[in-house]
């Protein structure tokens, strides 16, 4: 979705925070969105994010999000927001803009095509974990989609642009029509951990099969769209039917939350290649480790709740 945001940087302009005097100099435009754009900058030697918003309150609505997130942040893990503050415009105006630490990998899709699809089984585990932590803390991510997510080496993800994070139990304040389970009939717009997994199969089968989900969304009347016509694209897909009956029970709402998923996603790549004993993929190594940390954080998480 672009935006009519006329507020626009260029390469070697100078920010300096209003209230902080922070000074950040702008490297490049790295996206844009329905309430902002964001560009990399550096200060001193560091390398960040910086999100200039349209709307002072709606940005604020997202970083209130993201300090919630960071207060629930493992103990010496890297932060994730580093300043907020505003910032006069070239056009005089001024705008709110927060500062984050800065992702660095490509695209989803762009990843896949690069390392192989290979790679789809442990990147699409490591992200069900990231959505799973996300839910702990009583947050839907919301806006699921290719875009916002970003994979580094051994893939690692990292989700991107919160600008439709909710809190569990309310509206879910931004979304990809294409992506949002009302757009297919298939439930509310109401925040919870279900709408996420939802919206992570229909990222699946956009990996895999985009011309062929743009085309149906397009083509069916909005009365007559369903799940069925989901799994009906996936089950022509060579590389997803492996996981049919898993997006089968995330497009129905039949897993409670991400980690549920997660668990059930991990299990079935473990059958999987338990059928294939002369198989060594190259992410097997990164998948063991990945597994190994689910299962000691669903130990802990167990042993938490017991005490």
């Amino acid at each position: 979705m672009t935006t009519s945001f006329k507020f626009e940087l260029r390469r070697g302009n100078i920010v300096v925070g209003k209230w902080k005097q922070g000074r950040y100099r702008v490297e490049r435009l790295l996206g844009e969105g329905a309430n902002g754009k964001v560009y990399l900058v550096q200060k001193d030697r560091d390398w960040f994010a910086m999100k200039v918003g349209i709307d002072a309150v709606d940005l604020q609505s997202e970083i209130n999000v993201l300090k919630s997130i960071a207060g629930q942040n493992e103990p010496g893990k890297e932060a994730f927001l580093f300043d907020v503050d505003d910032l006069y415009g070239p056009n005089g105006r001024e705008y709110s803009f927060y500062i984050m630490r800065y992702v660095r990998g490509t695209t989803l899709a762009s990843y896949l095509k690069e390392q192989g699809s290979e790679w789809f089984p442990l990147v699409g585990l490591n992200l069900l974990g990231k959505l799973a932590k996300l839910h702990r803390t009583g947050w839907v991510f919301g806006d699921l989609k290719v875009e916002n997510v970003m994979v580094a080496d051994y893939g690692h993800v990292e989700l991107v642009d919160y600008g439709g994070v909710t809190a569990i139990g309310k509206s879910v304040r931004q979304f990809t029509e294409i992506y949002d389970r009302g757009y297919w009939n298939c439930g509310s717009r109401s925040a919870d951990p279900r709408y996420d997994l939802f919206s992570f199969s229909v990222l699946c089968i956009q990996l895999h099969d985009p011309k062929r989900l743009h085309m149906l969304s397009k083509e069916l009347l909005p009365q007559n769209r369903s799940y069925a016509d989901l799994l009906d694209i996936a089950s022509h897909c060579p590389g997803l039917l492996p996981i049919i009956p898993w997006l089968q029970k995330a497009l129905a709402g039949e897993f409670a939350n991400a980690a549920e998923g997660a668990e059930s996603w991990r299990l079935m790549m473990h059958r999987r290649e338990g059928r294939r004993p002369n198989a060594t993929p190259v992410w097997l190594k990164g998948f063991m480790a990945t597994s190994g940390l689910l299962l000691a954080v669903s130990i802990f998480w167990l042993l938490r709740q017991v005490l």
